[in-house]
């Protein structure tokens, strides 16, 4: 009787080896999908670079009579520019130049060296060509040490205020980032494409960043392409939700990975924040919202106001026949309604007179730029530099901190200083948590 012939021992293992790399090709593809979905595309948007089409403005010439305000650091041994980094920025401009054509050439030269005067006349008559923002040249001057101090000492001043051994305790001081609600993390920007989160704090030269994080999201189109010059972006769109990416609206696209999402973020990106001078910010907010014709600020907080403490029984129903008939609530009205332990039952305070550590929560997310617009031009050029996008764009030039001139004589004056030291209490985590003084002459008078 025959038998039928027995498998081959090294058929056996040709047909094992073939199993286990299929099974280990199907377990490398599901890492890979893991990671993707949790770090890979984080990684991606850091170390892609974005280009897209001209700017509708051109780019600002750079200023020939500029020089660096300090010296390159000569200590090699502190915190200092990779080298690697300027070599490619250097290689990079070169490219671009050896690549342009001679006029464009030139002008590009022109605009990263300043130029001489004619030149920069010539291009000013003539708007048929002007050097697209990719190449615009790369600053490779090192940042001033001061700067970086003035950065280190500030985020220390928020450690210092947020730490175990500080005295002074405010709500929400020690939670962990888990606890805070989502509706609470609506100032939080995301601009993936950068590697950046941006707080805004309204009032604080929030508009014109937004207008940047649309630009450098790419999150609006004009023509069926993206935005490339902040100033494009009206104030309307610039404010508006949609044109944002938000913390609190992670929870509709990622579900229950979304507060793990929000970790990996919050440490691979540049977080920043601008703040100021918490009463000036007040002056500022109650000049903007009803000193001036809003009627949703009217309707929802004037009316209150002018009821409670003007003693308007029934205001107009319109901020047209308010103002015409010289009806508006005062500054003291205003601080009244802060004051209130009323106000807070019914809602959070409105976000233009909000405390910043309420809304951005430097206690529970370690900031890299705490940015002051008492500062504004300074730290600008020095985020910008930080985010490696001062090629790409321009912070828009503004009148800022126009509330700060006299503020102390002609907006406490009347108020009364027992108010006075009840509005520093409510706003004195963010004056000692963002290193502003306290203003005690104001207090003690």
């Amino acid at each position: 009787m025959e038998h039928p012939p027995s498998k081959s021992p090294k058929m056996g293992r040709s047909r094992l080896l073939r199993v286990s790399l299929i099974l280990g090709s199907v377990f490398t593809i599901l890492l890979i999908i893991i990671y993707w979905d949790d770090v890979g595309a984080t990684y991606f948007y850091l170390h892609t670079t974005i280009s897209g089409p001209h700017t509708t403005r051109p780019p600002p010439a750079a200023n020939p009579d500029h020089k660096p305000k300090t010296e390159p650091d000569k200590d090699k041994d502190k915190d200092k520019e990779p080298s690697f980094l300027s070599d490619i920025d250097a290689f990079v401009n070169q490219f671009l130049l050896s690549t342009m054509d001679p006029t464009d050439q030139a002008r590009g030269q022109n605009l990263a060296g300043g130029g001489d005067a004619q030149n920069q006349s010539n291009e000013s008559k003539s708007d048929e060509k002007f050097v697209p923002r990719r190449e615009w040249k790369i600053h490779l001057t090192p940042i001033a040490p001061e700067l970086k101090q003035r950065q280190e000492e500030r985020k220390a001043t928020v450690r210092s205020v947020c730490g175990a051994n500080s005295s002074l305790e405010f709500p929400g001081k020690n939670r962990t980032f888990d606890d805070i609600p989502n509706k609470e993390l609506d100032h939080l920007i995301v601009d993936d494409r950068h590697g950046i989160i941006y707080c805004y704090v309204p009032k604080v030269a929030c508009t014109n960043w937004k207008r940047i994080m649309i630009v450098l999201s790419e999150s609006l189109l004009v023509d069926g392409a993206p935005y490339q010059d902040p100033l494009d972006v009206s104030r309307e769109q610039a404010h508006s939700s949609d044109a944002h990416f938000s913390f609190n609206k992670f929870w509709k696209r990622y579900g229950k990975f979304s507060r793990h999402l929000m970790k990996i973020k919050l440490k691979k990106y540049t977080k920043f924040l601008f703040v100021r001078d918490p009463f000036v910010r007040l002056i500022s907010a109650y000049r903007s919202k009803f000193e001036e014709l809003n009627e949703g600020f009217y309707k929802s907080f004037a009316v209150v106001m002018l009821k409670r403490y003007g003693n308007v029984t029934n205001p107009p129903t319109s901020v047209v026949d308010a103002f015409a008939a010289g009806i508006r609530p005062t500054f003291t009205n205003f601080l009244q309604y802060i004051l209130d332990p009323n106000t807070e039952k019914s809602a959070p305070y409105n976000e233009h007179w909000r405390q910043v550590h309420r809304m951005c929560h430097p206690c529970q997310i370690n900031y890299d730029f705490v940015g002051k617009l008492e500062t504004l031009d300074e730290d600008v050029e020095h985020l910008l530099r930080i985010l490696r996008v001062d090629n790409v764009v321009q912070f828009p030039t503004s009148h800022h901190n126009q509330t700060k001139n006299n503020w102390e004589d002609q907006w406490f004056a009347s108020i009364p200083a027992e108010m006075r030291r009840e509005l520093y209490k409510v706003y004195e985590a963010d004056f000692k948590m963002f290193g502003y003084a306290k203003p005690e002459k104001l207090l003690h008078e």
